[in-house]
């Protein structure tokens, strides 16, 4: 049985297609961007910023769902230049401080409003 999370402390879904959804004490995000979820804008600021902003709501939303970032056991990071991979894993270091997750980050062509990254995460409830 599958139970749909939702938050309005997170960016909300801008297509046919949930948050994250819960299976079995497992919480499967969706992908989350950058956006100030109180006013629907993208972050200003470079590539820390939306790094930031985007693990912050990715954090967000697996806390509705009663996941904290020590129990994510896998993220996808897509990131339209490789160049700010380092500069990505400061910010993501800030959140992810033990028990590291499986991680894949991908550079892709483009992201929905063309922001910088996205980010999704397969959590466990614990």
């Amino acid at each position: 049985m599958k139970k749909i999370i939702s938050t309005e402390k997170a960016p909300a879904a801008i297509g046919p297609y949930s948050q994250a959804i819960e299976v079995n004490n497992m919480v499967f995000t969706s992908g989350v961007i950058p956006i100030i979820p109180e006013t629907g804008e993208l972050v200003s600021g470079g590539i820390e910023e939306q790094a930031d902003q985007a693990i912050g709501n990715l954090a967000a939303l697996l806390a509705e769902a009663g996941v904290d970032m020590e129990n994510v056991i896998k993220t996808t990071v897509f990131i339209k230049d490789m160049n700010d991979f380092a500069k990505v894993n400061e910010v993501y270091a800030k959140y992810f401080t033990t028990q590291f997750p499986a991680r894949s980050c991908v550079e892709v062509a483009r992201l929905p409003k063309d922001v910088l990254i996205e980010i999704e995460a397969i959590g466990v409830k614990g």
